[in-house]
């Protein structure tokens, strides 16, 4: 809970905005178009994805047991 620094913790907050990003984007059920227009959110988007890539790039790259775990435990593809 207090740690925030580990590359494992780090990549699950992101991966938990960019779900929410993608929900934004997303159609409504009532038949809505959802924020597809909205162009300054999906640039956040892209910064956020590329900055999960680089951080599953370096725990690879450390210990392949953890971003294999990780992967595994947020259903990441690799």
């Amino acid at each position: 809970e207090t740690d925030s620094g580990s590359p494992e913790v780090q990549i699950a907050l992101l991966t938990e905005r960019i779900n929410y990003l993608n929900e934004h984007f997303k159609p409504s059920e009532e038949g809505g178009r959802g924020h597809v227009k909205d162009f300054h959110s999906h640039v956040g988007l892209l910064r956020l994805i590329g900055q999960r890539r680089r951080l599953l790039r370096y725990l690879k790259q450390t210990s392949a047991e953890r971003y294999d775990s990780l992967t595994q435990r947020l259903g990441l593809r690799k």
